[in-house]
């Protein structure tokens, strides 16, 4: 098959930039020569904008999701960014108990939870913190990727990833699968709601929430999109509410709304 040419790498650029707030720099154009071309060769084609007019005129939707999966990332692991979990249990966690008492209703959304390492750490939180007084935890969990939500609906990790947490967790919620990997227990995944969103696309939500989790995916938009997309959270957020971010990450307090808090901490 023929190589990538800049043409149709600006045009695959710019679809996933109109699309899904993504900027890649011209640098990802080995990037995404790698990841699509097995899918290419697959498919029988012979090149990108063969493929590219493919995706856009499929009616069923497959193709482009088979497409997103492949050009984004996905890397996570559990307890990324401890101090954010800290900071969750120790601050976030007891202002909402005070706040919302009556209603006993937490409202958490882990936006871009990918294969479900950070939605499920969320839920042992909330749940050892809210244990025994009769509280709603179940949270929310969206990414754009199909395969990952696939992977967190299933819920099994390997045990050298659960080691990363502390103290009894991996043996008090997590089930044996076989030598290799464990499975999440149905109390904890029974109360993690999956769905696909795009940060782009219009929130779909009824609520407000009290707690945005969205960390390390903005990153990957330019300065304009990033605005655009923290401005979206805060519309969603309950006044008082906390947004957490990526360490590598930043967004701009006069233009957002949002008060820095501390480092990847924000609050409306």
């Amino acid at each position: 098959m023929k190589d990538l040419t800049t043409d149709e790498f600006n045009k695959i650029r710019d679809y996933i930039k109109a699309n899904y707030g993504i900027s890649l720099s011209n640098e990802k154009k080995t990037l995404v020569h790698s990841r699509l071309r097995s899918t290419i060769q697959e498919l029988g084609m012979t090149t990108f904008s063969e493929y590219f007019d493919y995706i856009v005129k499929d009616k069923s939707g497959e193709a482009l999701t088979r497409f997103v999966n492949k050009i984004t990332t996905n890397h996570t692991f559990f307890m990324r960014e401890t101090e954010h979990f800290d900071y969750f249990r120790n601050v976030a966690l007891p202002y909402v108990e005070e706040k919302y008492s009556s209603q006993k209703d937490l409202r958490l959304w882990c936006a871009a939870c990918s294969s479900g390492e950070e939605s499920v750490t969320l839920q042992i939180i909330a749940q050892e913190f809210f244990q025994g007084k009769n509280w709603n935890t179940q949270i929310l969990a969206t990414d754009i990727s199909a395969n990952v939500l696939d992977k967190a609906v299933a819920g099994i990790y390997s045990n050298e990833a659960l080691k990363a947490f502390p103290g009894d967790w991996s043996g008090k919620y997590f089930s044996k699968v076989d030598a290799q990997f464990s499975k999440v227990n149905p109390e904890i995944q029974k109360q993690i709601v999956y769905r696909r969103l795009n940060l782009m696309d219009a929130f779909p939500f009824k609520k407000t929430f009290q707690i945005i989790f969205c960390r390390n995916v903005m990153i990957y938009f330019d300065s304009a999109t990033r605005e655009q997309v923290v401005k979206k959270f805060y519309n969603v957020m309950e006044p008082g509410g906390y947004l957490f971010i990526g360490h590598s990450e930043s967004i701009s307090n006069s233009g957002t709304g949002f008060q820095y808090i501390k480092p990847a901490v924000y609050r409306k």
